[in-house]
């Protein structure tokens, strides 16, 4: 495996820790890698007693980096679950991650073991919904 999706790994596993999950209890992790840029941005889901409050790990991560950085060009996405097989992320995560994510991005999957798969961003939202301004 590829020295820096292990590092991302690590970030995720350890994110995982904190995720707040009472309802679900289900604890997701995610590491978001930028391009051009040494950092690796954590994140983990967090649960809230009115459900359509919960943030996925992977918008948590996605949050924070563009509260940090503005809006960056992704390299790659770890996310990491207990599962087996790992979990993909969900549908809203993918939405959102269109924003930002190039077609040929590699989002890991991965699980308490390690990275399991990956796989591109078009295979995972072949056809996201995309902003656009009328008349253009």
């Amino acid at each position: 495996m590829d020295k820096l999706v292990e590092k991302a790994w690590h970030v995720a596993l350890k994110a995982r820790e904190n995720a707040h999950a009472p309802y679900s209890h289900f604890k997701v992790g995610a590491a978001l890698k930028l391009k051009g840029m040494d950092e690796i941005i954590p994140g983990c889901n967090v649960e809230n007693a009115s459900f359509g409050a919960t943030v996925c790990a992977e918008r948590t991560a996605i949050q924070c980096s563009v509260a940090n950085h503005g809006k960056t060009d992704f390299e790659f996405i770890v996310v990491v679950t207990d599962t087996d097989p790992a979990t993909q992320p969900c549908a809203l995560c993918l939405q959102v991650m269109s924003e930002f994510a190039h077609p040929d991005m590699p989002v890991y999957l991965a699980n308490l073991k390690g990275v399991q798969s990956s796989i591109t961003f078009k295979e995972l939202l072949p056809n996201p919904f995309n902003h656009f301004e009328p008349n253009e």
